[in-house]
């Protein structure tokens, strides 16, 4: 049984039995990368945390398209999907602690707080800690799906014009509060 890398805590003893990957994030990586099936029927996360859960995995496994599918729509065309993979590559990955989980802040948006821990090249251990933004965003089925607000992608949004997670508000008002 192969360990699912977002149940790994180098800083936690809290699972009493190992979750496989098989039973934990690959159902969501698979429904996702996989091109033959319908987005609608695709598995979706049902919380901020379970996608940021299966976001690490998805470094782990160094699954760039998952990552690039799960920033924010308006964010995906500018993100360096060559990057990503590299930086999973070349990151050595020791486990996950999830900090924090604020499941509702204003109308539609979630944080996450976790540690990311990783073998520094001389052979430390080190953690790439952050609070994370998350938006909830309705289709035109009103189907709602979770999506990573990633602060680090230069946009050119005015304050005034409407949100980029297409809630209708203004971008001020609503993902503009969580990104710079």
């Amino acid at each position: 049984m192969q360990l699912c890398p977002c149940q790994v805590s180098p800083t936690l003893s809290f699972l009493s039995q190992a979750i496989a990957y098989s039973d934990c994030c690959q159902p969501y990586h698979d429904s996702l990368l996989d091109d033959s099936s319908d987005k609608l029927d695709s598995i979706k996360a049902e919380t901020a945390e379970r996608l940021m859960r299966t976001r690490y995995s998805a470094f782990v496994k160094v699954l760039p398209e998952y990552i690039v599918k799960t920033t924010v729509p308006a964010q995906q065309h500018l993100l360096d999907i060559t990057a990503i993979e590299e930086w999973a590559k070349e990151t050595d990955w020791a486990g996950l602690e999830v900090v924090a989980h604020t499941p509702k802040i204003g109308k539609r948006h979630a944080q996450v707080e976790f540690k990311a821990f990783y073998t520094t090249t001389d052979g430390q251990q080190a953690a790439h800690h952050e609070r994370s933004t998350f938006v909830k965003v309705k289709d035109k089925a009103d189907n709602e799906t979770w999506y990573f607000l990633d602060p680090t992608v230069a946009m050119t949004v005015s304050q005034k014009q409407p949100c980029i997670c297409g809630s209708g508000e203004k971008f001020k008002r609503c993902c503009g509060v969580y990104l710079p």
